[in-house]
């Protein structure tokens, strides 16, 4: 039985603290590398990059995105059935701080970079989905309170996500990349540090059995099919690379590819487990069109360090009146305003209690400023044409939808998420959600290569219209997804 302290963080739960916290640096950690990533990828070797061509650069980076969610399978499966959530947040936490060290290390080349990429991946996978399903354990599922306190929970992701690219950016774009890539390795430290000496005082035993353990026979099994795996992998790997089969472009199809199938195969799974009762299918049944809101939302989103980045760095004058700007330093305009409206919603919330919008509304407004958002940022190269730096003020306004979309669908996914998980998957599923971000990467693995200056206009605005028409999608079905979720009871929707 779950045993946690009766004192109050902000009105929730104290655990909410170390999570809040523990969340805040490993953000601070992951936002911060991501900040200058791109630019370490493409810049030439003599401003101290790596020279690759832009495209290589921009498709690394959505895979590189795809791949971090989509290990979330992984650690909410080792969550959920090997060492429960409090261990599986640590030993993700030591991956990190590892592969930023890797990064810090000025060693040159890309074997170099893909292992720190590596380390990195797995111990978000192990991370990232385990601390947010920890949050919803803090609350019953009738807490009215779950979608506010998700809201500060967010707050502090975005808190990490501001200060990182502000402090990190400018240390790797003015003085030199690696410097900026210790600072992301010291910031995951003190997120360690935090979550280890606050857990047992301020969250008692939460997070620490793993909810569905392995017998002794599927642990045997398991190992054996992890080892054989893994053997396969390393063999495959090995040859195709040696022999030139596996190129950066067959390897970012495969990965999109697997970013698609893989939630597919684990809806089935979920769904047809004799572990799911009836209420727990319909709930899922409801997840699916939620889910498929959130990867066209994320396409969009995770394009503000790739395209948006890209664009701030050549396509937008960064001398402003009398301040002289860095490129990475847009990338904490979405966290800067997420720090600005999260209380206000998380307030809102509180104030209308059952008299809010339905989550599925929620999502179908999240769609339209996301839409609305990429329309905005085609108006500079229709109105002034590509060759013209563009005022920065357009990626503020198109940062600024976008951050506001993302408060009506991250933070409500994520306690939607925690809301509708069977039972026995219940780190799974949210390592489910956190595939729809990496859905949404996957696919930008291959259309951001169609990002240049002839395509800036219709890039823009096909993407912008897609997510419009999703909108409106989701809102007319409302009704029928809100009575799946409520298991046959009537809601407004």
């Amino acid at each position: 039985m779950k045993r946690v302290a009766t004192k109050k963080f902000l009105g929730h739960p104290r655990g909410l603290f170390t999570l809040f916290f523990t969340e805040f640096w490993e953000r601070f950690s992951y936002y911060g590398m991501r900040a200058i990533l791109l630019f370490y990828m493409y810049y030439e070797i003599s401003d101290g990059g790596l020279g690759l061509d832009i495209a290589t650069a921009t498709s690394i980076m959505a895979i590189y995105g795809s791949l971090i969610y989509m290990s979330g399978i992984l650690g909410g499966w080792i969550a959920d059935r090997v060492l429960g959530p409090s261990r599986t947040v640590f030993y993700g936490g030591i991956f990190i701080m590892l592969g930023h060290t890797v990064l810090a290390i000025p060693v040159y080349g890309l074997a170099t970079l893909l292992t720190a990429l590596a380390l990195i991946i797995i111990g978000t996978g192990l991370l990232k989905p385990t601390v947010s399903s920890v949050v919803g354990d803090l609350y019953t599922e009738e807490d009215y309170r779950r979608d506010s306190g998700f809201n500060i929970f967010y707050t502090g992701i975005n808190l990490g996500a501001l200060s990182a690219p502000l402090i990190v950016g400018t240390i790797g774009q003015q003085y030199d990349f690696h410097l900026g890539f210790s600072l992301a390795a010291v910031g995951m430290l003190v997120g360690l540090l935090t979550f280890v000496l606050t857990k047992r005082r301020f969250m008692g035993s939460v997070g620490d059995t793993a909810p569905n353990p392995l017998t002794p026979k599927e642990k045997k099994r398991s190992y054996t099919i992890l080892g054989i795996s893994i053997t396969a992998i390393l063999i495959i790997g090995g040859i195709t690379i040696t022999t030139g089969t596996l190129t950066i472009g067959g390897f970012t199809i495969l990965v999109s590819t697997l970013a698609i199938v893989i939630p597919i195969i684990y809806f089935t799974v979920m769904y047809r487990s004799p572990k799911t009762t009836k209420k727990e299918q319909s709930n899922l049944i409801a997840y699916i069109p939620l889910f498929i809101a959130a990867v066209i939302f994320f396409g969009i989103l995770e394009q503000g360090s790739i395209i948006l980045a890209q664009f701030a760095d050549q396509r937008t004058n960064l001398q402003f009146s009398i301040f002289n700007l860095q490129s990475s330093w847009f990338q904490s305009l979405g966290a800067l305003f997420i720090v600005i409206f999260a209380p206000i919603f998380a307030w809102m919330w509180l104030k209308l209690r059952n008299n809010q919008p339905s989550t599925t509304r929620k999502f179908s407004i999240g769609l339209f400023l996301a839409g609305i958002s990429f329309l905005v940022m085609m108006l500079p190269g229709l109105i002034f044409g590509t060759e013209v730096l563009a005022s920065p003020l357009w990626l503020v306004f198109s940062f600024l939808l976008v951050s506001l979309g993302e408060l009506f669908i991250s933070p409500i996914g994520l306690s939607a998420t925690t809301r509708l998980a069977p039972a026995a998957f219940a780190s799974q599923t949210m390592s489910l959600w956190f595939l729809a971000n990496a859905a949404g990467q996957g696919i930008n693995a291959q259309i951001v290569r169609l990002f240049r200056p002839e395509t800036e206009v219709v890039y823009f605005g096909t993407i912008g219209v897609i997510s419009l028409i999703f909108g409106v999608i989701i809102f007319l079905i409302a009704p029928t997804i809100q009575r799946k979720m409520n298991d046959g009871k009537s809601e407004e929707a």
